[in-house]
């Protein structure tokens, strides 16, 4: 609860208890309260007069004697409590039916009068307060169905956060690894700057653009950086922000982007994680028009109805674009494609230099192999490996980042963190040794496999007891069937070592077994590359960015299901064959590179290097 409201409701009781004490102490007179027997008594005595009958009460004065025969009727023995009663001059009572009482008094001659109650203070509260609870009811319920600090008529009010000229802190400086994906955002930069260079040759600058890219490579950052670089308001919010459980809520959030983007024109709408307000119309295993859909639709009517010529722009980010509806993709709308890749080894150089340029980095601290360390990492692994890097150097008490800590932290993103404290026995951590250099030595015989940097035989992550460390020597986009081949039985080498050593195979390579029949698959259903089956692929990947986690039969007959099969057994065969001969060849530098690991549980560097040469 926040000060304001703390303080109106203090000033409400305080106001509450004044208003009380006003009715009890000086709106109304003090009256000794007494029991109808008492009345009556005093009736019989003619004790009081001037009475006023209410519907629920009596009220009336003493005579000389009327109080202190109250006394008396109550046998008191408190001399308090009996000066007090005979100091009373007025009394009241609670009236009972008592058809008698009338006549009653116009015998005795007492004086009497009617009276309808009406306390001012109770009428007002007994209407005041139950509007003030239902107020308070519903001011809690709207608050609970909305966004804090709204009500129900801002329900359909869009939630854009706007940051004005100077406010994102972003421009293309602090943007590194996309230099194509920038020159392509130069031209709108240009544009929401001088829109009559333009304009006069009768161009039209692109409604919206969309990015396109894995996730961490840097979308959001890239379209913060154009309103930076523009100097022009930007309004971001996600996909998901248009949803609500109310149909017809998210329609009129587009609505009112679109007011508020036109009122602040020239500027740019961002909608990040757009395929969840995007995704295509039809694939949704629930029939009818949804709130979603319903959504869509109004963007795209929005989409037709603004002129790019009032200045404003929609970016929108997505690492699903196979999802998204092909309305929102045609010329018109999103026009422009914008690929934001996973950067290649000079775009990592310079994302380095980026996060490493606030933190104190020592002299042995070369990026350009610490850019070579990262293959396939993107903006926000690096990111977080530099972070890492600067608490381990804390953590250990430094004054600055080294080279070692730049290392560590690589290895902990790649494998997990190490397990110092998880004690192996004497035998598994053998098996383990084996294992790994089973990987390695295959590795290292076969032409087309990544050189190994590392062998570790300390357990790291969930799960991993050890762990072979491969680092290629330059970025690759393409993979030939003889290098995946080489990596099949370079995946199976740790395997094979065991059987040729123990002649028994453990659980240890289950995460290998794994991977290479992934690989044995995909060459056979995906890229063509059995001989028997020929060059067809039987499985169509539609997911660009992201690894899918579930297998969707493909459209072909049992049979052929039966060749696949044979075929990915086949090449996993011929894998484990290749990684057996090269391993009982070596048989001597296995044992020797074994033994070693067991002693140092790690070797890298030079010294594996050597070894695997010798």
């Amino acid at each position: 609860m926040d000060k304001k409201k703390s303080l109106t409701i203090i000033y409400f009781i305080i106001a509450f208890i004044i208003l009380l004490t006003l009715e009890r102490y000086f709106l109304t007179q003090q009256a000794l309260s007494i029991n109808y027997s008492e009345f009556k008594s005093l009736v019989k005595d003619k004790l009081v007069n001037n009475l006023v009958i209410s519907k629920e009460f009596i009220e009336g004065k003493f005579i000389e004697g009327g109080a202190e025969r109250v006394a008396q009727l109550r046998n008191l023995k408190d001399q308090k409590e009996i000066n007090f009663i005979k100091n009373s001059k007025a009394f009241y009572t609670i009236r009972v039916e008592d058809p008698e009482l009338v006549k009653e008094l116009t015998e005795k001659g007492i004086s009497y009068s009617g009276k309808q109650e009406v306390t001012w203070v109770k009428t007002l509260l007994s209407w005041i307060i139950p509007i003030a609870i239902l107020i308070a009811f519903w001011s809690f319920i709207l608050k609970k169905m909305g966004a804090p600090g709204e009500g129900l008529m801002a329900i359909g009010k869009s939630k854009a956060k706007v940051y004005v000229e100077g406010e994102t802190n972003v421009t293309f400086k602090d943007v590194a690894g996309v230099d194509e994906a920038k020159e392509e955002l130069r031209e709108i930069i240009e544009f929401l700057k001088t829109p009559e260079k333009f304009l006069k040759l009768g161009g039209k600058i692109p409604k919206g653009i969309l990015l396109v890219g894995p996730p961490g490579t840097g979308k959001t950052l890239l379209a913060r950086a154009v309103a930076g670089e523009a100097g022009v308001p930007f309004l971001s919010l996600s996909g998901s922000a248009f949803v609500e459980m109310f149909v017809g809520v998210g329609a009129a959030r587009v609505r009112d982007l679109f007011q508020q983007a036109e009122k602040l024109a020239p500027c740019i709408i961002f909608i990040d994680e757009i395929d969840a307000l995007g995704k295509a119309r039809g694939i949704s295993p629930i029939s009818g028009v949804d709130e979603r859909e319903q959504t869509l639709a109004q963007l795209l009517s929005e989409m037709d109805g603004f002129d790019t010529k009032k200045g404003v722009i929609i970016m929108a980010a997505t690492n699903r674009p196979e999802i998204i509806d092909p309305a929102l993709l045609r010329p018109g709308r999103f026009d422009r494609h914008v690929l934001v890749d996973r950067p290649d080894i000079k775009g990592r150089e310079e994302i380095f230099k980026v996060h490493t340029a606030k933190v104190k980095l020592a002299p042995d601290v070369n990026i350009k192999v610490l850019a070579s360390m990262t293959p396939g990492m993107v903006g926000a692994d690096i990111a977080n490996i530099v972070n890492e890097a600067a608490l381990l150097a804390a953590r250990k008490g430094k004054n600055q980042v080294e080279m070692k800590d730049f290392e560590e932290a690589i290895e902990r993103a790649i494998a997990g963190l190490e397990k110092k404290s998880r004690v192996i026995n004497k035998k598994e951590k053998e098996i383990v040794a084996f294992h790994e250099c089973g990987h390695a030595i295959v590795a290292a015989s076969l032409p087309n496999a990544d050189p190994v940097r590392r062998i570790s035989i300390i357990p790291r992550g969930i799960s991993a007891l050890g762990y072979t460390m491969q680092l290629p020597t330059e970025d690759r986009y393409l993979l030939t069937k003889s290098e995946l081949l080489d990596r099949l039985a370079v995946l199976l080498g740790g395997r094979c070592a065991e059987e040729i050593i123990f002649n028994e195979v453990s659980t240890g390579a289950q995460n290998d077994l794994e991977r290479a029949t992934d690989i044995a698959k995909r060459m056979v259903k995906n890229y063509g590359m059995s001989e028997n089956l020929g060059p067809l692929a039987f499985e169509q990947n539609r997911l660009l960015f992201l690894e899918s986690q579930w297998e969707r039969r493909g459209d072909y007959s049992e049979e052929t299901a039966k060749i696949i099969d044979e075929e990915v057994r086949r090449l996993i065969n011929e894998a484990c064959e290749r990684a057996k001969k090269i391993l009982k060849e070596k048989i001597y530098k296995l044992r020797e590179l074994a033994s070693l690991l067991m002693e140092k549980e790690i070797i890298e560097g030079e010294d594996l290097k050597k070894l695997l040469e010798d």
